[in-house]
C-alpha cells in the first residue's frame, strides 16, 4: 500500500493533517524495515502493520499510537531501528515500541514462558495503556489472518487469544473488540459450533429483522408523544461465542436467550435514559429480575448503560439498552475512548488520568510488587504468580457492595475475608465478623453479585492459619501470611490465650445442638458462648466458645465431637 491509499484510509477517522505528515514519514520507515518479508500467506509483510494502525486510528487513538502500530514490529526485525524511532520521532514514540517488543520479547519455555508473557503484559498497562490496546489490535489482525498458518499453530494461538487477549479487551471494557477476538477464537477451537450457531442466527435474521421494524415504529411514536428525541436507535445481534456459551447453559433452547437481539436507544442524556426506559415499560411488560441499572452501578470496567428484557407479545421477549453516545462509545471502545483523537489537545499518558473507572489497574501494580518484592524480599514462584493472575485477573467476577455503596470487584468465590483485605489488609488483620445484606454469616459464606458486606473489626483480632484455608484471592493469602509472620506464636494456653472456639460443620438435625452442649456438660466445662446461624448451610459451623483445663482435655472433646452424627469437621481456633 503506497501513502496516498494510506492517506485515504486514516482520512476516514479524522486523523488531522499536522498528524498526516508524521505518519507519512513513520511509514516510510516501516516500509524500509520491513521491505522483501513475506507473510505466510503471501502478502507483504507491510500490509500487517498498516492494518494495525488503522485498527488505532478507528479507536481514535493518539498519533504515537497510530504510529507504534506502524513500527510494532520493527525492532523484532532491526534492533538498532529503536534507536532510529527515538532520534527522528521522540521519546514517547520510542516507549511505545520498546514496550510492545517486551511484550513480545519471550524466551522461556513452560510455564515460565506464560509467566513472563502475561507478567510484561501487566507492566505494560501499569506503565502506559496504550502498549496493551496496540497488542490487542496486532493479535486482531492476526486472528483475522490466521487461516494460512498450520492448524497446530491456529489452535494454539486461538486459544491464547480466548484466554488472555478477550480477557484483557474485557477488563478495559472494550466489548467489539471482545467480541471479535471470541468470535474469531471460537472459530478455530469450535469450528463445528461455530458454524451452527453461525447458521442458526442466519435462519431466523431476516424474520427478526421485519419483527424489529414493527416495534422501533411502536416505539418511535412514544418517545415522540413523550417529547424524547434519540440520537439513534438500532440493534445489535449477540456475538456468536457469547450466544454457544448461554445455548449451552439453557440446554438447546433458544427461546431462553431473551438478548439474542438487543434494541439500542441512544440519547442526549442521562435524565432522557430514564425517560426512555419509562415509555419502554409502558409499551411492553417488563420481564421481573431483568433489569439492570449500569448507569447508577457502572461495571468496574466503566460500561454504562439501562438494560430491560419486556414481553413485546406473550413468550416473545425483547431486550432494550438505553445509554447516552458518550457512554456508547464508552461501551463500544472502553478504555480507547480515554484517548480519542483531539486535534488541539495532547494525549492523555499513563493509567493516571483515567480516574476511577479503571482504578483496578493501579491496583495491580501495588499488588504485582507485593507479589514481587525487591531484592531480599520473598518472591512468589512462577506457578504461583501465574495461578494468581488466574485467580485474582481473569476468572468470572463478582460485584459486591459496600455499606456505602461503593462496588467492589472480586473473582467469582470469594469470601468475607476477600473482601476485607480488598478494602485494606488492616481491617482484614483485625476481622471479627461479617455481615451480609445485614445478617451475621462466616468467613467462609462464599460471596454472591449484589450481597451488601460489612466487616466487623476487633482491636485484638489476629489473623489465624485457618483463614488461608478460607480466602479465594492470592492478594488475601499473602497479607494473611505476612501477617502470621508478623505475630509471635503463643505456646497453647498461655495465661492471656485461654479461651477457646471450637467450630463444628456438619449436618444440621434435630437434637444436632443438644448433642454438641452434651460433650461439654459431661466434662463439667462451662460454655461461655454458643453461636448457630446456619439456616440450613453445612458451610457454616456452630460455634462454641469454651475454657479447657489442658490441651489434653481440648484434645478430648474435639475426638468426643467428632464422633457425633452428621459432624463432618471440627476446628479449634484460639480467641
Amino acid at each position: 500500500m503506497n501513502w496516498e491509499e494510506y492517506e485515504k484510509k486514516l482520512s476516514k477517522f479524522h486523523v488531522v493533517e499536522k498528524d498526516k505528515e508524521f505518519l507519512k514519514k513513520v511509514l516510510e520507515l516501516a516500509k524500509k524495515v520491513h521491505d522483501g518479508e513475506k507473510r505466510l500467506s503471501g502478502e507483504d509483510y507491510i500490509t500487517h502493520p498498516i492494518a494495525v494502525s488503522l485498527k488505532l486510528a478507528e479507536l481514535k487513538m493518539d498519533a504515537n499510537t497510530i504510529a507504534a502500530g506502524l513500527l510494532h514490529d520493527a525492532v523484532e526485525r532491526s534492533p538498532e531501528t529503536l534507536k532510529t524511532i527515538k532520534k527522528n520521532f521522540g521519546d514517547e514514540l520510542s516507549f511505545l515500541v520498546d514496550g510492545v517488543t517486551k511484550v513480545d520479547r519471550v524466551h522461556s519455555t513452560g510455564a515460565d514462558r506464560a509467566l513472563e508473557s502475561v507478567k510484561k503484559m501487566f507492566l505494560a498497562v501499569a506503565e502506559d495503556i496504550r502498549v496493551v490496546i496496540i497488542k490487542l489490535m496486532d493479535r486482531l489482525h492476526n486472528m483475522e489472518t490466521i487461516a494460512s498458518l498450520p492448524q497446530e499453530k491456529r489452535e494454539r494461538i486461538a486459544r491464547e487469544t480466548l484466554s488472555l487477549y478477550a480477557s484483557i479487551a474485557d477488563r478495559l471494557g472494550m466489548w467489539n473488540i471482545k467480541a471479535q477476538l471470541e468470535d474469531l477464537s471460537m472459530k478455530y477451537l469450535y469450528p463445528k459450533e461455530y458454524e451452527y450457531i453461525s447458521g442458526e442466527i442466519k435462519k431466523f435474521a431476516p424474520e427478526r429483522e421485519k419483527y424489529l421494524k414493527k416495534i422501533l415504529q411502536e416505539l418511535e411514536i412514544e418517545l415522540k408523544r413523550a417529547e424524547i428525541k434519540p440520537i439513534e436507535i438500532n440493534y445489535r445481534e449477540k456475538h456468536l461465542y457469547s450466544a454457544w456459551r448461554k445455548l449451552e447453559r439453557y440446554e438447546g433452547d433458544w427461546s431462553r436467550i431473551s438478548d439474542l437481539i438487543a434494541l439500542r436507544i441512544i440519547v442526549p442524556d442521562i435524565k432522557s435514559c430514564y425517560g426512555g426506559l419509562g415509555v419502554v415499560h409502558k409499551l411492553w411488560k417488563p420481564v421481573p429480575g431483568k433489569f439492570k441499572d449500569y448507569i447508577a452501578l457502572p461495571k468496574p470496567n466503566g460500561y454504562q448503560s439501562l438494560h430491560t428484557s419486556v414481553f413485546t407479545e406473550p413468550r416473545v421477549i425483547v431486550e432494550f439498552q438505553i445509554r447516552t453516545l458518550e457512554m456508547h462509545r464508552e461501551a463500544e471502545s472502553g478504555i480507547a475512548a480515554h484517548w480519542a483523537y483531539s486535534e488541539a489537545g495532547k494525549p492523555k499518558k499513563g493509567f493516571k488520568s483515567i480516574g476511577k473507572k479503571f482504578n483496578w489497574i493501579s491496583q495491580l501494580q501495588k499488588w504485582q510488587k507485593e507479589l514481587n518484592p525487591p531484592a531480599g524480599g520473598e518472591n512468589a514462584s512462577s506457578e504461583e504468580f501465574l495461578e494468581a493472575l488466574k485467580i485474582d485477573f481473569f476468572k468470572d467476577r463478582i460485584f459486591v457492595l459496600t455499606p456505602k455503596g461503593d462496588v467492589v470487584d472480586l473473582p467469582k468465590g470469594s469470601t468475607p475475608l476477600d473482601f476485607a483485605y480488598h478494602i485494606h489488609s488492616e481491617i482484614g488483620n483485625h476481622a471479627s465478623g461479617a455481615k451480609i445484606n445485614g445478617r451475621m454469616m462466616s468467613f467462609s459464606w462464599e460471596l454472591r453479585s449484589g450481597n451488601v458486606v460489612e466487616i466487623i473489626t476487633q482491636k485484638n483480632k489476629k489473623p489465624s492459619p485457618e483463614w488461608l484455608t478460607l480466602v479465594r484471592t492470592a492478594m488475601a493469602k499473602n497479607k494473611i501470611r505476612q501477617a502470621l509472620r508478623m505475630y509471635p506464636k503463643k505456646s497453647f494456653l498461655s495465661s492471656d490465650s485461654k479461651l477457646v472456639e471450637i467450630r463444628i460443620y456438619g449436618k444440621n438435625r434435630i437434637g444436632f445442638i443438644k448433642d454438641i452442649t452434651s460433650v461439654f456438660a459431661r466434662r463439667k466445662i462451662n460454655i461461655q458462648n454458643l453461636i448457630s446461624a446456619r439456616s440450613g448451610s453445612e458451610e457454616v459451623p456452630i460455634r462454641v466458645t469454651c475454657v479447657p483445663k489442658d490441651k489434653r482435655e481440648l484434645d478430648n472433646i474435639v475426638s468426643r465431637l467428632e464422633k457425633i452424627e452428621g459432624v463432618k469437621k471440627v476446628t479449634p481456633a484460639f480467641k
